[in-house]
């Protein structure tokens, strides 16, 4: 037998009660429904009539309750709309590939902080932008400088 010392004792039954609990917990979810686990599952519950909502999108250019984006620029050789870094609102850059509800509040802060942007390129000074994602982002994206008074 093992000679365990009074805190090796206590340490090796915490670990033994917390192995248990998690393989419990386990053994719940695996066995109930996903949506049994969720709170207030029903409220969220849609018609299985109702088709899923078109994001507000670089492709199509309008959402649900918005109009066709007519004021940004086209993508001639796609067809789709880009868009004005310098008007987007956070709702409409969140709807980009690879940004988040997070990212989009931070280049709109970027925006307030510091101005307008003079380039896309420019995008990468916000904290999250990487090569990879701003390779993403540019053929959706352009930068149009203000009318003038």
């Amino acid at each position: 037998m093992l000679n365990l010392t009074e805190g090796e004792r206590k340490g090796a039954f915490v670990i033994l009660a917390l192995l248990a609990l998690g393989t419990g917990y386990d053994l719940v979810r695996a066995r109930l429904p996903a949506r049994a686990l969720q709170p207030n599952a029903g409220d969220r519950a849609r018609p299985a009539t109702l088709k899923p909502e078109a994001p507000v999108g670089i492709a199509t250019g309008a959402g649900p309750d918005r109009p066709r984006v007519g004021s940004q620029g086209s993508d001639s050789s796609t067809g789709d709309v880009r868009l004005d870094l310098n008007r987007a609102t956070a709702a409409e850059l969140d709807a980009l590939p690879g940004i988040g509800p997070v990212l989009a509040s931070r280049i709109v802060a970027q925006r307030q902080q510091h101005g307008l942007f003079r380039s896309v390129e420019e995008l990468r000074m916000v904290r999250g932008i990487g090569p990879a994602l701003m390779s993403r982002l540019r053929p959706r994206l352009e930068v149009r400088t203000p009318a003038g008074p």
